[in-house]
């Protein structure tokens, strides 16, 4: 059960190894359609652990799903920004990491200023005022708002990556399998994810076949031509409503078209000769994340051993706000980008659950993310971006994701980094322990170089920019 007050954030209005399943990701494109994503002969260089970019030269990115890794390091690689990335990341994920980001989801991101302070956009999903099962979704507001503010490229390349993989095919990876196997069961409830996703025989597709969701391309299309416009208003808004009305889900025009992303100061808080960006306090990230920097922060000054210390304050801050238990997989991503200027962007969204609702909006395959008043409604609650800066330059960006034990692991690596011990190879990234549902992504930088950390446990990755 959860208390009052942490029910009353979670409603409250939002504040202003790469390994793919096979290895032939581009071979199995097809010239056109990699070139299409900016994934041809001069793709971005991706790795698995500590190669490292040099942080004023070239940008590097760090996600849960490889495909989207290397989507974000090729938009900084035609001089894009760290929010061109991590755009290009969100909707190259729509497609190929369905399962926890998607376009009927919502989310956070934080942005790094050139005056040393970060912005913080919310653009979390919100229940309907008729209720029902579906969430009215945030996410293409937010990106596009962001876009509009601190993209360097035009909207329509940040978006193109995601609508030729859905459009023309791409192979599961090791990331999205693992997912699947543990939400087959959802899978099979949906007509569009079982197209997707299950063979003739009905069952899950293995890492290495390729699929393709022709139906969400097209929508990305409208998104890519139209901005949020082609999502929130016109044929593909009718659609969602129209299946919403046929199963009783509550969506209406009116809230839907009047979805906004707001911004405002992200909280900073001192820690050593770091300061450290996390989400405000008017939501239950904010509300959260802040209560688990304290208790991480005296655990780990107090403790010998870090890991049992942060797993101490997860339990901690969970019995401060009244929660008994967590669903393990939230449904939930995060996922960083540091271009080459030094400016980063972090973001962790989520469906609020795997797969959202587990329904995909007939003739759009867009799935729609579940009601914020829903068990895994809760997951936005952990959603934990940070950015850690020294005098104005940014020293980590990334995001926890999924559950309370990301969050941990996102602020864990902060005061890591805090202590004067740098995070410079994977193995010095805290796991969840519970990968691949509360997994954690950072972009660590020293002075000379940054590095992409992804969770030891999971199959992520990060992807640096050529030069």
């Amino acid at each position: 059960m959860l208390s009052r007050r942490f029910i009353a954030l979670l409603a409250a209005p939002l504040m202003l190894p790469l390994m793919l399943g096979g290895c032939q990701t581009l071979e199995s494109l097809g010239d056109h359609a990699a070139a299409t994503v900016g994934l041809g002969d001069d793709a971005p260089r991706a790795y698995t652990g500590s190669t490292v970019s040099q942080a004023r030269r070239s940008g590097i990115v760090a996600a849960d799903e490889p495909l989207a890794a290397r989507a974000g390091a090729s938009v900084l690689t035609s001089h894009g920004s760290a929010v061109d990335a991590v755009a290009a990341m969100f909707f190259t994920l729509t497609t190929t990491y369905p399962v926890a980001a998607g376009l009927g989801g919502g989310g956070i991101c934080l942005v790094s200023e050139a005056n040393g302070q970060v912005t913080e956009f919310d653009f979390l999903t919100k229940a309907p005022r008729r209720a029902g099962a579906y969430a009215l979704p945030g996410a293409v507001k937010g990106f596009a708002t962001m876009h509009r503010q601190y993209g360097a490229l035009p909207w329509q390349r940040v978006v193109a990556p995601g609508e030729a993989y859905a459009a023309t095919g791409f192979p599961i990876s090791q990331a999205l399998a693992a997912r699947l196997a543990s939400s087959q069961n959802i899978v099979r409830q949906d007509a569009g994810l079982t197209a997707e996703f299950l063979d003739g025989s009905a069952n899950l597709l293995a890492a290495g076949t390729e699929v393709k969701n022709v139906a969400l391309g097209v929508t990305l299309g409208r998104i890519r031509l139209n901005g949020a416009d082609g999502f929130y208003q016109g044929e593909v808004a009718e659609r969602i409503l129209a299946y919403s009305d046929a199963q009783g889900g509550g969506l209406s025009a009116g809230e839907l078209a009047a979805t906004v992303a707001l911004q405002g100061l992200a909280r900073s808080r001192g820690a050593g000769n770091l300061v450290a960006w996390l989400p405000g306090p008017r939501t239950g990230a904010g509300a959260f994340s802040a209560s688990l920097f304290d208790t991480v922060s005296r655990g780990v000054r107090a403790a010998r051993a870090p890991a049992g210390a942060t797993a101490l304050a997860v339990q901690q801050s969970l019995a401060s706000f009244g929660i008994a238990g967590v669903p393990g997989d939230l449904g939930s991503t995060g996922f960083a980008a540091v271009d080459s200027s030094g400016r980063a962007a972090a973001c962790a969204v989520t469906l609020n659950g795997p797969f959202g609702s587990g329904r995909t909006a007939t003739g759009t395959g867009v799935v729609l993310g579940a009601t914020p008043s829903a068990q895994a409604g809760i997951a936005s609650a952990f959603l934990a971006p940070v950015i850690a800066m020294s005098s104005g330059t940014v020293g980590l960006a990334g995001a926890g994701a999924g559950g309370p034990r990301g969050a941990a692991a996102a602020i864990a690596a902060v005061l890591q980094a805090s202590s004067g011990r740098p995070l410079g190879k994977r193995g010095d990234l805290q796991g969840t322990g519970a990968a691949p549902y509360d997994t954690v992504n950072m972009v660590s930088c020293s002075d000379i170089n940054c590095v992409a950390l992804t969770d030891p446990g999971a199959h992520g990755a990060g992807a640096v920019a050529n030069e």
